[in-house]
């Protein structure tokens, strides 16, 4: 089960589908097996990176299913909804699968500090004795949670193990947080995402890993092991996949660019992004190519 002293990689995880569309539920078999031998400790799916939001409600349970059946890792499953009835229905499948806890991020309707707590702690309570991840997100859904209002979630929402620190810029509500930890609070685990851009300075300020998509998670690995014991390998390590995250980060791309690198590294069999979604041009793939085999390089010298 997911507790307050979580660390590693947790990757969040795409959803695969065929080139209709369709779920290509033997693809979800070889992504999770690929996730495993790259260094993940962890898996988390039905994430924005698994395009949650285009999912039938029994799409989403199958692709629990299929995961639950294929791996031993700790899986958190994303079940972010506008209400909590959907929350709570898809938070007993997840643990009904053997899921070790659940995410949920805040609706885009929250404006107050208030309303952020309200929420959480009704959230909480819809859940029962399930462990959950906070998915602190601002730039995707417009609620900005101060660490104040953080510490008062926790506090009072026991069954809060986890944050899912995606703010940007965020190294500071890191250290905050960790601040807040050292004068009482309850301590909590912060795994990173971001497409891992920070993951460096992250591990630094305190962060426990990482959770997000980028489609090397053997430098997520690495950085999460080396940061503290060796800096100056982390650093090289970190500066040569740099280029490639900074290229995956484009906003409206990424998930495109992630998916065409996991079906180039055999992770997945197509690239396909469901409708609507972008297709991305011959350029752009030879773009992306050209990045890979420069990384290859890089790591090569180390």
């Amino acid at each position: 089960m997911l507790d307050e002293t979580t660390s590693g990689v947790f990757t969040i995880v795409a959803t695969p589908f065929l080139p209709d569309g369709a779920l290509d539920l033997d693809s979800i078999d070889t992504m999770v097996d690929f996730y495993a031998n790259t260094g993940a400790t962890g898996i988390t799916i039905l994430g924005i990176m698994g395009e949650a939001g285009k999912l039938s409600a029994a799409e989403s349970e199958a692709v629990i299913h299929r995961v639950a059946a294929r791996t031993r890792m700790p899986v958190i499953v994303g079940v972010s909804a506008p209400g909590l009835s959907a929350i709570q229905a898809l938070s007993a499948t997840a643990m009904d699968n053997g899921a070790a806890g659940v995410m949920v991020a805040p609706p885009k309707t929250l404006r107050t500090d208030d309303q952020i707590i309200s929420y959480f702690q009704l959230v909480a309570e819809t859940l029962g004795p399930t462990p959950w991840v906070l998915q602190d997100f601002p730039l995707d859904t417009g609620v900005q949670i101060t660490p104040r209002v953080l510490r008062t979630i926790f506090d009072t929402c026991p069954t809060c193990k986890m944050l899912k620190h995606e703010d940007w810029p965020g190294l500071e509500k890191i250290t905050a947080l960790r601040t807040q930890e050292a004068e009482g609070a309850r301590r909590m685990s912060i795994l990173c995402g971001n497409g891992g851009q920070f993951l460096f300075e992250e591990m630094q300020r305190g962060a426990d890993g990482a959770m997000t998509g980028f489609a090397y998670p053997e430098m997520m690995r690495d950085i999460t092991a080396l940061t503290l014991t060796d800096p100056a390998h982390a650093r090289d390590i970190f500066d040569a996949y740099l280029p490639l995250i900074r290229y995956e980060c484009q906003p409206g791309m990424g998930l495109a660019v992630r998916k065409h690198i996991l079906a180039k590294r055999g992770a997945i069999a197509h690239a396909t992004v469901r409708k609507p979604g972008l297709v991305m041009s011959d350029t752009t793939i030879r773009e992306i190519d050209a990045l890979i085999e420069r990384q290859e390089a890089r790591l090569s010298a180390l």
